[in-house]
């Protein structure tokens, strides 16, 4: 493997490089911006020297006890709902319930981290369990998963939310941009996600021939597709059982509250903060860049119920550590990425500080340059006028 130096040696023009704080150039100006795009004095390596040891280790008894939580939550809470049956409960339940499916839904994103446990048959046993409860094909998107996080950053190679270039997003009609970009129906978008993948991309999670996998991933992909179509299946009988209502009020609006949290959370890791964060391509990606692009997010008293998941740029960069071990590794790496770590805003005990960072967000963050090794979302003026107009006259004209 190239060594940093050498690679910097190779392909970077040195005068990109970060100025250290002991740097005694008079020409250089230490009150200039902050430049989160320019190459970073440190490695890797570096990053990883600084987590301590314990951080790394794995207790499976530990993780089980999050899963038994959850669980014992998810059927309280259902339990609950239907006993008391009123009017004023069921939105509360409702709110509360998607929020448990997303913490399942973390617990089993964990498992395909291997960050779990060390038991692969045990991760991918929870993996399934979890996943496919909330719909999800645990191997199907396991490996969609693994591409994003290696492609971390890449406008092209990366795989969840990332940016659609210039020229894709001429292309797409008012109703794609509309799904892609336009609050609620962006927030909606995972279940259409696992089907179709974003614009620009082909192939289906439930399809072993799709482009996101290998051949010798075919079984797992084929397994989770028959687990996720068992439960769609048990799903549809109980639906007879107690009837379409009762199907509607105890899993269908959930469900739907865990999408929201699920597309809320992943879009803000990426998208939303005050500066724009760098995108890359060619020779100016890496793994540690890409992973550098990533954003904390406090989410109040929702941090612990969804496994800490806000503390994403340690986890993006590390994805081995288990969650109970994120907020501590955080900390510890903090001293050495310095004004390449964004600092989270502070969250009361529900987030809603994040409403705002979401809406400029999706209004300013259309597509990015076809050109350009490091590039900036940038914005369409026309688009958001375009969807008022549309919405109120019923017809699409983009």
């Amino acid at each position: 493997m190239v060594g940093f130096e050498q690679w910097l040696g190779h392909h970077v023009d040195p005068r990109r490089l970060v100025h250290s704080e002991d740097d005694d150039d008079d020409d250089y100006d230490e009150k200039r911006e902050f430049d989160p795009s320019v190459i970073p004095p440190f490695t890797l390596a570096d990053i990883r020297a600084a987590i301590p040891k314990h951080c790394w280790e794995k207790n499976v008894w530990k993780s089980m006890s999050f899963v038994a939580r959850d669980v014992a939550i998810v059927f309280g809470l259902a339990a609950g709902a239907a006993y008391l049956n009123t009017w004023f409960v069921w939105p509360l339940y409702w709110l509360a319930q998607g929020t448990m499916f997303w913490a399942l839904f973390v617990l089993g994103h964990d498992c395909g981290h291997g960050s779990f446990s060390n038991d692969k048959n045990l991760n991918s046993l929870v993996g399934h369990l979890t996943h496919s409860s909330i719909l999800v094909p645990y191997h199907g998107w396991r490996v969609s998963h693994r591409t994003h996080h290696q492609n971390h950053g890449h406008v092209e190679k990366d795989e969840s939310w990332h940016p659609i270039s210039e020229s894709i997003y001429k292309d797409m009609d008012f109703w794609a941009k509309t799904g892609r970009l336009s609050f609620p129906w962006a927030m909606l978008a995972y279940p259409f996600y696992l089907w179709s993948r974003s614009p620009g991309k082909k192939g289906s999670h439930f399809d072993p021939k799709s482009d996101l996998f290998v051949p010798n991933e075919a079984k797992d992909v084929m397994t989770s597709t028959a687990c996720w179509t068992a439960m769609l299946a048990t799903l549809v009988g109980l639906t007879f059982i107690v009837g379409p209502m009762w199907m509607l009020k105890l899993y269908v609006v959930p469900y739907w509250v865990n999408v929201v949290w699920l597309d809320v959370v992943t879009y803000l890791h990426h998208h939303g903060y005050e500066k724009k964060v760098p995108w890359y391509r060619g020779m100016e990606w890496n793994y540690m860049r890409g992973g550098l692009s990533t954003i904390d997010r406090d989410y109040g008293w929702f941090n612990n119920i969804h496994h800490d998941i806000g503390t994403h740029v340690v986890h993006h960069l590390f994805p081995q550590i288990p969650h109970y071990h994120l907020i501590e590794a955080t900390e510890a790496i903090k001293p050495v990425l310095g004004q390449y770590y964004r600092d989270p805003k502070k969250s009361g005990p529900i987030p809603l500080h994040l409403v705002e960072p979401l809406l400029t967000s999706l209004k300013e963050d259309h597509y990015v340059s076809d050109s350009g090794d490091i590039v900036f979302y940038q914005t369409d003026p026309e688009f958001s006028l375009a969807t008022l107009q549309n919405i109120s006259e019923g017809t699409p004209s983009l």
